[in-house]
């Protein structure tokens, strides 16, 4: 059995056990990864033992195996050199591989040593018979070619079933035993992270914490966010334990300025702590996951009074020198009085990103645009800008090497070049923050060189594969990233398709003039730059249609102008933005020529992202549709005959034209955002969409509409929104709203918003019918009746005449009934109305208020869910949305209690992620897609306010 089999089959091993163990639900007991542990050395052992063959076939091999260790070139007198000319093998070769071919003879091919011997036997033999019949004065024009294999010698053995079966079952024994380590090895890596996290006992107390200010803050219009490595910590004066890295926010308190913080400051701060929490949505981003893969244990914030600088220098780090090039850039560019200081700061971000790896640098706005025409991969330290790095290091090192007779002698060119390419890629994403692009784009160089170096010429797939092992091995949890696989893909995709070295290959034909002349410099040059052009299109080509369906199923969108993009903005950002953001740390000037290509760039996607169609988004996937189209994408483009790669194109269409998953006629669909502090509640019909609130803005720059909705209604591939129902005005129901406005096709608002409101400004620039929720008006789409319920007709106008106007008591009140048979269900959408507003509707509506699900009133406020209004409702479930552990404390604990007295279940988003009430039933996305490194909290350890 090769041993390139073996490996393969360990390789595989590991992937497959990390990526099985990154889908549990929970981790595995400490006597259970012991046990799993020792069955996989057991196995690995075993599948040992079944490859080397018998002791006597071993021993015989041995005899004829050079002794290991020794460096090439130092080979006994009378062995067989593979390489060296035929004149120059012993005549004793010849004997050496009879006792080979003797050896394996016994074991067929159920040896490892034997296969490699036979080969290298036959090779000898055949030289040494070369050498013996040069010897004599045979002539031969054709060498060592024509010569046969001996006929004295036995033939090859064949492969029997016994022996093929052994090789099958230790390939098997070795995959699976690689499989269990990785399990396990996972498995301890996870339990030693999840036992650093924050004691629930100690959230929401008041800390006093010494420690380190770790990498770059981030500065925002109204507070610093950064991580904090913890030396100590006190509780009230006693010592307590904390997780050795927080991720904290630092807020402007009322008349006091925030500090100028810096990496590697020393601080004691006041701290409010809280386990690491994120929202947890279809499709949406894992923040839990981020979290535990960046070894935070815990999140909070400063209170500021209690804060007191202990160092300012407290150890020399490389993010403090980071910091000083990032402030630089940024006071480079924006130069005082300047009308476009806005504007130079934008670009002063990406120049940021690029050099120092302050991805955050860039804004939200920017980010859009980049996504929007697919060059968002060049924006940030990448493995292209690593890469381009190591090959220039490498080129440059290789030629001044050359130069010095002395260097070739003491090591080979091109050997010093990889090495030395290696070292200024590993040196370049050091300074660039040693993100986990960065730190996979290293360890495949790595693997690529010590390949290389060892003088092993491994197929491109071992070559990734390896690559790949060393990742996980390193990182596993980066197999659950979308970069890694993208990072892959290309690679994978470009040699598997021949661009790599078709582009790498010389033409030979154009070295001559066409009449046989001496060799004409201009037309050599013209052809070299077509060559370079075609193999730039065709490269980009490939790159663009083989990573659109992985593209697809990782975002739901692909960017149908970013092949455009692409051939402008990877060699103006490659060769030109990144080196001069470098250069500039030397030269500043180079900042203000690098801005300008950054504001030529941004002027030119902006037009390219224009049109409507710039675009292309699918619903998410299945995963079955998911590797069919994968595999099929990679059909297409491997170099194989024309039906097998319409083949694959046909298999790619499912993905791009899914059928449309939508409940059958006179059934609802609702889904129960988990947004954080604030509502949002999506219905869907069979042919129309209605979300009822927007959900809450959590800075300046960030809100629900653009983090959680437009990426879950994508997923969903929802196009456009029929009616966009806002309850009321309060921040926590709207402020996503002007995002999803500007972002998606919207045919109605309703809304109790003052006519003067911005969002009714908006909408009517952006062509939305307007009009005030009332009670009742009622409508019915596909078999399913909407009827609102709140506020009377004319409430609005009256508030804003009474000039004091409670947004609370305006809430729109939304009742939903199915049509559909057997057991058509009702859904009550209150807002946050209060005691008030729900003895006002028990007054008007009574008992046609019974509904089998009701959105709990101003997110279980003590101010609303009344007795009487719970027991007219009667509902089966009572939805909180709710954000965890909320400064208003909500839900209230008698609330709940209230609640739960009449046998009511309780959903909490904070706890149970999206809730999501479909035909076939109901459940949450916590329970629906449970993970080991999530939260999930008590249900009694949040703060009891409840106003």
């Amino acid at each position: 059995m090769p041993s390139a089999a073996r490996l393969v089959a360990a390789g595989a091993g590991l992937l497959a056990g990390t990526a099985v163990q990154l889908q549990q639900p929970a981790l595995l007991a400490a006597p259970a990864l012991a046990g799993l542990a020792l069955a996989g050395l057991a196995l690995l052992a075993g599948a040992g033992l079944a490859a080397r063959g018998s002791p006597r076939s071993r021993e015989r091999v041995r005899a004829v195996r050079p002794p290991e260790g020794r460096p090439a070139g130092d080979e006994e007198p009378g062995e067989c050199r593979l390489g060296e000319p035929c004149a120059a093998q012993p005549r004793t070769a010849e004997s050496r591989a009879t006792e080979a071919l003797a050896a394996c003879a016994e074991e067929a091919c159920a040896a490892e040593a034997c296969e490699a011997e036979f080969r290298a036997a036959e090779f000898c033999a055949v030289q040494a018979r070369a050498a013996e019949a040069r010897s004599q004065d045979i002539q031969s024009t054709e060498g060592c070619a024509a010569w046969a294999w001996p006929a004295s010698f036995p033939p090859r053995p064949p492969c029997g079933r016994a022996a093929a079966a052994r090789r099958v079952a230790a390939l098997a024994a070795t995959g699976l035993a690689a499989a269990l380590l990785a399990f396990a090895a996972t498995s301890w890596r996870a339990a030693a992270r999840l036992a650093e996290v924050l004691p629930a006992a100690l959230e929401g107390r008041e800390l006093e914490v010494a420690g380190v200010i770790d990498g770059l803050p981030q500065r925002s219009l109204e507070a610093w966010r950064f991580r904090f490595a913890v030396e100590s910590a006190r509780e009230g004066g006693a010592a307590v334990r904390l997780p050795p890295r927080l991720a904290l926010t630092w807020y402007a308190q009322a008349g006091e300025a925030l500090p100028a913080l810096r990496a590697g400051q020393r601080w004691r701060l006041g701290l409010r702590l809280k386990r690491p929490h994120g929202l947890a949505n279809p499709q949406g981003f894992d923040a839990e996951l981020y979290l535990f893969e960046q070894g935070v244990g815990a999140t909070g914030s400063v209170r500021g009074g209690r804060a007191v600088l202990l160092d300012e220098r407290a150890a020399w780090t490389l993010d403090r020198l980071r910091q000083a090039v990032r402030d630089a850039i940024d006071a480079r560019l924006r130069t005082p009085g300047d009308g476009a200081a806005g504007e130079q700061a934008r670009e002063a971000g990406v120049l940021a990103a690029l050099a120092v790896g302050d991805q955050a640098a860039i804004a939200l706005d920017d980010w859009a645009l980049y996504r929007d025409t697919g060059v968002a991969h060049l924006m940030s330290i990448s493995g292209l800008h690593v890469t381009m790095f190591a090959w220039l290091a490498g080129g440059a090192l290789g030629a001044a090497w050359r130069r010095s007779a002395r260097l070739v002698r003491a090591c080979p060119a091109p050997r010093a070049a990889r090495w030395g390419g290696l070292a200024t890629a590993l040196a370049y994403a050091a300074f660039a923050g040693w993100g986990v692009p960065a730190q996979r784009t290293v360890l495949m160089l790595a693997v690529a060189t010590a390949l290389a170096g060892g003088g092993l010429q491994w197929p491109w797939p071992l070559v990734c594969g390896a690559a790949a092992v060393a990742v996980a091995a390193v990182d596993p949890w980066a197999l659950l990233q979308p970069g890694l696989w993208l990072s892959f893909g290309a690679v994978a995709l470009l040699l598997a398709s021949g661009t790599a070295r078709t582009a790498a290959a010389p033409d030979a034909s154009s070295d001559a003039a066409p009449d046989g002349n001496a060799p004409c410099t201009v037309r050599r040059g013209f052809a070299a730059a077509r060559r370079a052009l075609a193999g730039g299109l065709r490269t980009q080509a490939v790159a663009t249609l083989g990573l659109a369906p992985l593209t697809l199923v990782c975002f739901q969108q692909l960017a149908l102008v970013g092949f455009a993009a692409n051939l402008v903005a990877i060699p103006l950002v490659t060769l030109g933005v990144t080196p001069l953001a470098l250069l500039g740390v030397l030269l500043p000037p180079l900042w203000d020529v690098a801005a300008a290509l950054v504001r030529g760039l941004d002027a030119l996607l902006a037009a390219l992202a224009t049109p409507a169609w710039a675009v292309w988004s699918v619903p998410a996937a299945g995963p079955a549709v998911a590797l069919v189209a994968l595999a099929g994408g990679a059909l297409a483009l491997l170099p194989l005959p024309r039906r097998v790669r319409a083949l694959g194109a046909a298999l790619v269409l499912p993905l791009l034209l899914p059928p449309p998953a939508r409940p059958p006629w006179g059934r609802v669909e609702a889904l129960a955002v988990d947004v954080g502090q604030g509502g949002a509640v999506l219905l869907r019909t069979a042919t129309h969409t209605l979300l009822y609130d927007a959900g809450p803005q959590y800075g300046p720059e960030v809100d629900a509409g653009g983090r959680v909705l437009r990426p879950l209604l994508r997923a969903l591939g929802e196009r456009r929104i029929d009616l966009l129902l806002l309850s009321h005005r309060d921040a926590d129901h709207i402020g996503g709203a002007e995002a999803l406005l500007e972002a998606l096709p919207v045919e109605r608002l309703s809304s109790s918003l003052e006519p003067a409101h911005p969002l009714l400004a908006l909408a009517a620039r952006r062509g939305v019918s307007r009009r005030p929720c009332a009670d009742g008006q009622r409508w019915e789409w596909d078999g399913v009746g909407f009827e609102l319920l709140h506020p009377p007709a004319g409430a609005g106008e009256r508030a804003v005449a009474d000039a004091r106007p409670r947004p609370n008591a305006l809430s729109c009140v939304l009742q939903v009934r199915e049509g559909g048979d057997p057991a058509p269900r009702v859904l009550l959408l209150t807002g946050d109305i209060e005691r008030e507003q729900e003895a006002a509707l028990l007054a008007r509506h009574g008992t046609r208020l019974a509904s089998d699900v009701l959105l709990v009133p101003h997110h279980g406020s003590k101010t609303s869910s009344s007795p009487a209004f719970i027991d007219a409702v009667a509902p089966r479930v009572a939805v909180v949305q709710a954000g965890y552990r909320n400064r208003f404390g909500h839900p209230a604990p008698a609330v709940l209690q209230r609640y739960r007295e009449r046998g009511i279940e309780v959903v909490e988003n904070a706890r149970c992620g999206a809730w999501r009430l479909s035909p076939a039933g109901a459940g949450c996305w916590r329970t629906v897609a449970p993970r080991y490194w999530q939260d999930t909290p008590s249900g009694e350890d949040a703060p009891e306010d409840g106003s």
